[in-house]
């Protein structure tokens, strides 16, 4: 497997977000890819490769002009308000909720960050830009190299921020630029007529959903927390299929909070079967390891050992794969985690 992985991830780094009514300490941290890069080290998996410089073109393809623009300024725009700025992160504060105008763009600076958001949890940092467009080289990059002829099989974007929850022209979730929608897209312009995106982070990939629901193109496929309890709430039910030419293009599986491996299993399994189904040329496999029974801030039980047999299963599809990195906020555990996926899938 050929490993892309983000070597400037760590100048996105939140000092708080909003967590249950208060200011606490990020919980997506830089530690989180440091660990995973020691564990694939330790065990020699992969060939580990920084990326070549984004293509911002391709970006502007999967996300809105507008918001890939407000994205690339807003750290500088933050602090020409004031110079003490600096010392604080960008968290919104004001959101265009039902019956509200979302086609201007305001010039108030609180106005546009809650025009591109929708959470407070998610903080803008002066290296998020930076760290963001790196991780969407990577994206890019491992789609073009399995692309390739003499290509691998298999390839990931070993990077934070994460993606999948960023939509077409908003940010939250620790999501800023759509990684795995991304890899999507390049699959896609490399010549694949048919490519599935099968998300088993913790939570709903709301982002990656909103993005493709009126694609026939591309399937996107989810198994995670139900959404009546489970974070982003807003979407991930059963009965969203997509819409338009995109009809039966979108398959969401939630869970109760508190399943286990077996229950889980079963659920991954439908989502692999729907993917068989869709006659897929390739698939991005967005990785959260948030299913981790130590995970903070989710609720499903897999155990370390578990994703070894994730891995094999996904395997199974036989097709060209691109991993993109998401959740996953045990952080002493992502990289056993994450290695035991790749180890599994290699076999």
């Amino acid at each position: 497997m050929l490993i892309f992985h983000n070597p400037v991830h760590e100048k996105h780094a939140g000092r708080q977000e909003m967590f249950r009514g208060k200011l606490v300490p990020c919980h997506e941290t830089p530690a989180r890819l440091e660990f995973v890069l020691e564990a694939l080290r330790h065990r020699s998996i992969g060939e580990l490769r920084a990326p070549s410089a984004a293509d911002l073109d391709l970006v502007k393809r999967v996300h809105t002009p507008r918001y890939v623009d407000f994205l690339a300024s807003a750290w500088r725009d933050w602090v020409a308000l004031d110079p003490d700025n600096a010392g604080l992160d960008i968290l919104p504060s004001i959101w265009p909720v039902r019956g509200f105008r979302h086609d201007i763009e305001p010039t108030n600076f609180a106005a546009r960050v809650g025009l591109f958001s929708f959470d407070s949890g998610c903080p803008l940092t002066a290296g998020t830009w930076e760290a963001a467009t790196a991780g969407a080289a990577c994206a890019i990059d491992a789609a073009r190299a399995v692309s390739a002829a003499s290509g691998p099989r298999a390839a990931m974007a070993l990077t934070r921020p994460p993606g999948h929850h960023a939509g077409p022209d908003f940010f939250g979730g620790y999501c800023f630029i759509n990684n795995a929608a991304l890899a999507a897209q390049a699959l896609r312009e490399a010549g694949a007529e048919r490519v599935a995106i099968l998300d088993v982070d913790y939570h709903h990939g709301n982002g990656t959903q909103s993005i493709f629901y009126e694609r026939a193109d591309v399937l996107t496929v989810s198994v995670h927390g139900d959404p009546t309890t489970e974070y982003p709430f807003y979407l991930g039910y059963a009965d969203e299929r997509g819409a338009g030419a995109g009809l039966g293009a979108n398959l969401n599986l939630p869970l109760p909070a508190g399943t286990g491996f077996a229950a889980w299993t079963q659920a991954l399994e439908q989502g692999l079967a729907a993917v068989r189904a869709f006659n897929a040329d390739a698939v991005v496999i967005a990785l959260g390891v948030d299913t981790y029974e130590g995970d903070p801030i989710s609720k499903f039980q897999l155990k370390s050992a578990d994703y070894l047999h994730v891995g094999r299963l996904l395997a199974g599809l036989g097709l060209p794969a691109v991993f993109t990195m998401e959740g996953g906020y045990a952080v002493a555990d992502v990289g056993i985690n994450v290695a035991n996926v790749l180890e599994g899938y290699a076999g």
